[in-house]
């Protein structure tokens, strides 16, 4: 088996990751705008009268849990391939599938046949591509990333997801209306004739997928050499076998199922605050957002932006800084309980500034709290495993999130929204502090004892 100690990265490694974290970075940034382009089409085109209004929930729903439940079913699967197969090979493979789907969107919109079977059937092999492609891309980092850049790596790749919510939806928004301001202006051209510009924010994400392929194909990606092929050079465990190797390594260290144990907890009650942030903002701000001369709808823009600024800054930070290089577990729990306070301060707040500044606050923590945990798990799993391990770790840590949304769905209808929040959050609070006098999760990185 490899061993992390055994292995070092290429000299130009931090190099390379650097320009697939660039061309990742267009690719993420196309596949939002996409999201987002995709969301106004269901809500102004195919569902725009006021009685189609639970036909529109149900498709906006069955958009995120079929592309988030498809991705989750196909993990383990694809985290076993990624320790099969060249990497550099999965990842182009996986972008130019996620690219074909985008096209043929593109395809059904300018013909007009587009629905939303069609639409959830394409969603769903988006969200398959994508977790090979994941599953591939996060085992590289340790191939190609000296073990002391790790965090600073991942702290890099959480700005990426920030960044996204904070331009991808007015990027999409003025493709989407470009034609409608061309046809006003007199303009005479192609584009005037689209109905919207949807199409333009698709075509938008199908060039970022081509740059995607086009710096992979000419970069060296390394992949790890097992230890289990036999004379065909071919793993002689099957790829069920893999996956639950996967499994059984986690399960064997017990570190290693706290941390996983601790995140599945605090999935469960972040939920809430995403569900319930629209009925927070109606009900339980409203009488301050009149006073200020604030909307309903200006003071949920202002809510959303304060939060995904916070995501990008707390990035930044993390990329900039690099994280702990020691006990990096306090660079997990102290974040995720600064978080949770902050959860249930925005849960029980009235004020749309305060509110406002509390997301700041829980939205700054997570690149900073994900970014240590995955350079934990990168520096502890061995190179030839880190596929399989992280698979089953991410399906693991996030079956709780569907539960935890729909819960708080439940509740949020039956209950002030605020204080569902509120209490989830502090259950949280809770549970991370007492992990800090866990005595097996602060030994995480003591590779001498972590199976105990």
């Amino acid at each position: 088996m490899t061993s992390e100690h055994a292995y070092a990265p290429p000299a130009n490694g931090w190099r390379t990751f650097v320009i697939i974290w660039i061309t990742q970075a267009l690719s993420v940034f196309g596949s939002a705008i996409t999201g987002f382009a995709l969301t106004i089409w269901l809500t102004v085109t195919a569902y725009p009268a006021p009685e189609q209004r639970q036909e529109l929930a149900f498709a906006l729903a069955a958009m995120g849990i079929s592309f988030f439940l498809a991705g989750l079913i196909a993990a383990p699967i694809g985290g076993a391939w990624a320790d099969r197969h060249d990497r550099k090979t999965t990842m182009i493979v996986a972008d130019v599938a996620s690219g074909l789907v985008s096209i043929l969107l593109v395809a059904l919109l300018l013909t007009n046949t587009l629905n939303l079977w069609l639409l959830l059937g394409l969603n769903v092999i988006a969200g398959i591509a994508n977790t090979f492609h994941d599953s591939a891309f996060d085992a590289s980092y340790a191939m190609l990333v000296p073990r002391e850049k790790l965090p600073r790596a991942n702290g890099m790749m959480q700005t990426i997801w920030a960044l996204s919510g904070v331009f991808s939806p007015a990027l999409a928004a003025s493709l989407i209306a470009l034609p409608a301001l061309l046809r006003q202006s007199g303009v005479t051209h192609w584009l005037s004739s689209l109905s919207d510009g949807t199409v333009l924010a698709i075509g938008l994400d199908i060039i970022t997928f081509l740059v995607a392929v086009a710096a992979l194909s000419v970069l060296h990606v390394p992949s790890p050499k097992r230890t289990d092929v036999g004379t065909d050079q071919r793993p002689q465990a099957s790829i069920w076998a893999d996956v639950r190797e996967g499994a059984r390594y986690i399960w064997q260290r017990r570190a290693m199922l706290w941390l996983l144990g601790t995140f599945t907890v605090v999935n469960f009650t972040a939920a809430p605050l995403y569900t319930l942030l629209p009925l927070v903002t109606r009900y339980n701000l409203g009488l301050d957002a009149a006073a200020i001369g604030m909307s309903y709808e200006a003071s949920l823009a202002l809510i959303n932006s304060v939060m995904g600024i916070g995501g990008v800054l707390g990035g930044l930070a993390m990329s900039t800084w690099g994280g702990l290089k020691r006990r990096r577990i306090f660079g997990v729990l102290i974040p995720m309980i600064i978080s949770a306070i902050a959860e249930v301060a925005f849960g029980l707040s009235s004020l749309v500034y305060l509110t406002a500044a509390m997301g700041f606050v829980t939205a700054a923590m997570i690149p900073i709290l994900n970014a240590h945990s995955q350079a934990i798990w990168q520096s502890i799993t061995p190179n030839e495993l880190q596929g399989r391990v992280f698979s089953v770790r991410r399906v693991i840590a996030q079956f709780t999130l569907p539960i935890g949304t729909i819960i708080a769905g439940v509740t949020g209808g039956i209950f002030d929204p605020g204080m569902v929040i509120a209490v989830m959050a502090m259950i949280a609070v809770v549970f991370c502090t007492l992990q800090l006098f866990n005595p097996t999760l602060r030994r995480i990185e003591d590779h001498t004892r972590l199976s105990q």
